[in-house]
């Protein structure tokens, strides 16, 4: 397990001691060849992945504080004496034996802080990549970081080489990391058992590849993207598009909603203010809409694949963003920490300090904190791996938690927190933002059980079962950046015991 200070512990699972054979009576410095050395900056985010030889992890590397961050590093530890076997350095790919001492990995190099996932008969580690900070101004970017900002790449779980990369947004420039786990499934394709992936996006896209090559099975075309990027920037081209899309239509004035007349009139004004000529609009100085934003359609909680029935259970989100870059003239000064600027360790988070601009990263909301654009804001949907048809999609959710009178209106809502399938069939979902884990049908999408939570479930659930009688457990923690309630429950639930 990693530690919030940049360690790599293993315990005794029956006893919770350190393994003193691991490293160092037990632990690992994920310090250890880092360059800004930043107590509390850097750590794992995400749980490591074990193997039957390795133990491999990566971490967090802060979006849009500076460019004197810490390395994105990929680094793979023998399971049972912790010694490092091989570091992967997207801005050094090549370079994979392990760090001579006393030097040091690549500053601000793409990280990967999601989950990764492993096929250990094919020998590959596959990682979802996130991007070089600054997020929103590409304009020092390095080949060797295009080329692996914002993919899904595969690495030989021996050696650490780069055995495929598919990039999912070329040079992005809106946060469009790949947030979720690779998701590994077989696919039956032309009479053949094809060994496939599904990757979802925070832009939208399920990406569909063969997780041998990284070649698509459902076929990516490029389309035309918006051109005209900040100074001293650019913009690419072109951008992909999956045949599994869940990309949302663009936003015009008539979608503009709000609690009262007056806010979406509001509405209407700030979206004509803004620069939005749809997907990618670049950031700019005078403001630009992100739709969808960079909360994503897709986080971190990914989706859930039935390997039987050839479908994803998937739970899209619709929330746009703004971004407004705001020009630099010095390396120190403060520009977009308002009256409150942060104090000791906390991250000068969006001043971008080294880049020659600062960005404000907001919510398209209302004065009244209401999203600017119509509900509904969240869904649950099923969709065919083999084909890219979507087959039903639903809205999620309610605003009971979410206003100040406690109204279970049907509105769909944000979710942040991955679903669940059983063989049965069945799909569990804890994440939306009002406090419920719900039950599916994931034929159908019904709705066919709730149960109330009592604080956030920005959780996966897991299942398991004991005696025959199948258990669903969700952490009830709450989630910082939702505005749900806070937590330490541990929830589980269980049909009732059969009676012989």
């Amino acid at each position: 397990m990693p530690t919030a200070d940049g360690r790599l512990l293993a315990l005794d699972p029956d006893t919770g001691v350190l393994c003193p054979a691991f490293g160092k009576r037990g632990q690992v410095d994920l310090w250890a060849g880092m360059p800004n050395v930043q107590p509390g900056a850097y750590y794992a985010t995400s749980p490591p992945v074990v193997t039957s030889k390795y133990v491999i992890i990566g971490g967090t590397v802060l979006d849009n504080a500076s460019t004197h961050e810490q390395s994105g590093v990929i680094r793979a530890y023998d399971i049972d004496s912790g010694a490092l076997v091989w570091n992967w350095d997207s801005a050094r790919p090549d370079a994979t034996a392990p760090i001579a001492p006393g030097q040091t990995y690549t500053p601000n190099s793409p990280n990967s802080w999601s989950v990764a996932s492993v096929d250990e008969t094919l020998n590959l580690v596959y990682l979802p990549m996130g991007n070089q900070p600054p997020d929103q101004w590409g304009g020092r970017r390095s080949p060797e970081v295009e080329r692996h900002s914002s993919s899904v790449v595969a690495l030989d779980l021996d050696s650490g080489k780069l055995r495929w990369v598919f990039q999912t947004v070329h040079h992005d420039l809106w946060d469009y990391d790949v947030p979720a786990q690779p998701t590994l499934v077989d696919l039956a394709i032309g009479g053949a058992t094809v060994p496939a992936l599904v990757q979802p996006t925070k832009q939208g896209e399920l990406f569909v590849l063969d997780r041998r090559t990284g070649q698509p099975l459902l076929p990516v075309h490029e389309t035309a993207a918006p051109q005209g990027a900040a100074a001293g920037d650019s913009t690419a081209p072109t951008q992909p598009l999956s045949a599994l899309s869940f990309d949302p239509p663009p936003l015009q004035g008539k979608h503009m909603w709000g609690g009262t007349p007056f806010d979406q009139l509001y509405c209407r004004i700030a979206l004509k203010r803004l620069r939005y000529e749809g997907r990618y609009t670049p950031p700019s100085v005078q403001g630009s809409l992100i739709y969808p934003g960079n909360f994503g359609v897709f986080n971190w909680g990914g989706v859930a694949v039935d390997p039987v029935r050839q479908m994803v259970f998937a739970t899209p989100v619709y929330l746009a963003f703004t971004s407004r870059l705001v020009p630099r003239s010095n390396d120190t000064a403060l520009l977009v920490q308002g009256n409150a600027p942060p104090h000791g360790m906390l991250p000068k988070l969006n001043e971008n300090l080294g880049a020659p601009f600062a960005v404000k990263l907001e919510p398209f909301t209302s004065p009244l904190g209401i999203p600017c654009q119509q509900p509904p804001w969240g869904y649950v949907a099923g969709a065919e791996l083999r084909t890219g048809r979507v087959v039903w999609q639903h809205r999620n959710g309610t605003v009971r938690d979410l206003s100040p009178l406690p109204l279970p209106f049907r509105m769909g809502v944000p979710s942040l927190g991955g679903p669940l399938l059983t063989a049965g069939g069945v799909g569990f979902l804890s994440g939306t933002m009002d406090n419920y884990l719900r039950a599916y049908d994931s034929a159908t999408g019904k709705q066919l059980w709730q149960g109330r939570l009592p604080a956030g479930g920005q959780a996966t659930p897991v299942s398991y079962s004991v005696d025959g009688r199948q258990y669903i457990v969700v952490a009830a923690g709450g989630h910082g950046s939702t505005g749900t309630k806070a937590g330490d429950y541990v929830m589980a639930y269980a049909l009732p015991k059969q009676v012989p």
